[in-house]
């Protein structure tokens, strides 16, 4: 009798192993500027030629997509994230030089990109695990600004997939508009941004109870910013939760001194964040944010010294025209989930 306790004691703590996954890793990364050396002739791609103002040479493409591959596979650690957020990618035919012929090759990943209108041809992306992710559907949503000096932007790119225990995700992706016209008169841009992003989470919200939403993206904008606190309605986690609402896992430390993704004159800035609904940060729900919880990877080799503002900076491939080697003006952000039925 005792041995059939035993042995049902092995199975059942088996079986749960089975449905139990705390390594379910999601990482964001504004990859800046991951450009082919092409020459794509309905965008504006001239300066990242050979001869064009990047001299973006084959040998400095190819020592990109290993930097790239360097920051996953460091932020993984013993296992690849399941889910990796790209932005500032130029086309599908980069992500398969990523994915298949880089060194990244080995982790197996499959990706979804967008086909935006960005004048520069830049997109969002997505890849991710097979084992871990199936993929139920695509959509992208072409952001439509108003006014006529408005420039063409990145398509939203909102994923579907299943998990190991059944559940659903839901993932947009984002690069909203930047600053490079100044913040107040950019700003309009990310709202218009934010009030498509918003329709869009409120219709599923009103479709499918406790949906899982993820969004993550460069919002160029901060967490208390109008297009995220007020037009996308993205709130504190400390705040009082509720399933059908928005929280941003940054909010709450967005203003923390040396703390970024990002650093301005001097200045960190968190421009690139996840947002979640409720349920997800909910002790008893099936899929929930580890620890409530988000990070920025700052590790040693990302950052290198910023000998005009002090202290560190993100360690970048080109400054201008002159090449550094390193590998992005942003750091990378990841969470992690607890998967369990």
């Amino acid at each position: 009798m005792r041995c059939l306790v035993v042995i049902l004691l092995f199975l059942f703590i088996g079986k749960s192993a089975l449905f139990c996954q705390n390594d379910f890793r999601i990482m964001f990364y504004n990859v800046e500027n991951l450009f082919d050396t092409k020459d794509d002739s309905l965008k504006n791609d001239d300066d990242f030629l050979p001869d064009g103002y990047m001299r973006w040479t084959p040998w400095k493409y190819r020592e990109k997509l290993r930097n790239i591959t360097r920051v996953i596979t460091a932020l993984g650690g013993m296992r690849s994230p399941a889910l990796v957020g790209l932005c500032e990618v130029e086309n599908d035919s980069v992500l398969y030089d990523l994915t298949k012929r880089s060194p990244l090759r080995v982790q197996e990943y499959e990706y979804i990109i967008t086909r935006s209108p960005d004048e520069r041809g830049i997109d969002v992306a997505l890849l991710y695990q097979r084992d871990q992710f199936r993929l139920l559907d695509t959509t992208e949503y072409e952001i439509k600004l108003s006014g006529r000096r408005r420039r063409a932007t990145r398509n939203l790119l909102h994923v579907v997939g299943e998990i190991i225990s059944g559940d659903t995700l839901d993932l947009f992706l984002c690069h909203f508009p930047s600053r490079s016209d100044g913040k107040r008169v950019s700003e309009r841009s990310r709202i218009e941004a934010a009030a498509l992003l918003r329709s869009k989470t409120d219709s599923l919200l009103m479709r499918r109870e406790n949906a899982n939403i993820i969004i993550m993206g460069d919002f160029n904008d901060h967490p208390d910013n109008k297009s995220l606190r007020r037009t996308l309605n993205a709130g504190s986690i400390q705040s009082r939760l509720r399933s059908d609402e928005l929280y941003n896992l940054f909010y709450h430390s967005a203003r923390e001194g040396e703390y970024g993704t990002y650093k301005y004159q001097g200045k960190w800035e968190v421009l690139d964040q996840f947002i979640v609904t409720g349920n997800l940060l909910m002790e008893k729900s099936p899929v929930q944010v580890k620890e409530k919880k988000a990070h920025i990877f700052r590790t040693a080799f990302l950052l290198e010294e910023d000998k005009r503002y002090f202290g560190k900076k993100p360690y970048r491939t080109n400054t201008g025209p002159r090449y550094l080697g390193g590998f992005s003006d942003h750091l990378p952000i990841y969470m992690d989930l607890l998967i369990r039925n």
